[in-house]
């Protein structure tokens, strides 16, 4: 199982709103994350807005954004999401995650 970390950043207007909307995230886009293999996925959030998410997989982070780009919902819920985020220049929320190198683990 492969952990990963990835970062985005939701603009500092929206977090709340944006936090709200993951309260409730839609069980068929719940169920796609499963079936497509995000394990343990978890998201965090500063006061400025930056997220740190994690999960793991099987393979790679590619790997799950592949496997989610064949889910309709997902698209769906990439779109519904876009315009919380900074920086995304036209792309969806998916495309822009910034993988962070994993350099120390402890069980």
């Amino acid at each position: 199982m492969k952990r990963i970390g990835f970062i985005l950043k939701v603009k500092d207007d929206k977090i709340a709103e944006y936090k709200k909307h993951h309260e409730a995230v839609w069980p068929e886009m719940q169920e796609a994350l499963r079936r497509t293999g995000w394990h343990n996925y978890t998201l965090f959030i500063r006061a400025d807005g930056m997220v740190f998410g994690y999960f793991e997989a099987e393979d790679s982070l590619q790997v799950a954004l592949d496997k989610m780009a064949q889910e309709p919902v997902n698209l769906r819920w990439q779109e519904f999401m876009a315009p919380y985020f900074e920086g995304l220049g036209g792309s969806r929320p998916d495309e822009t995650m910034l993988e962070l190198e994993e350099y120390f683990h402890v069980d």
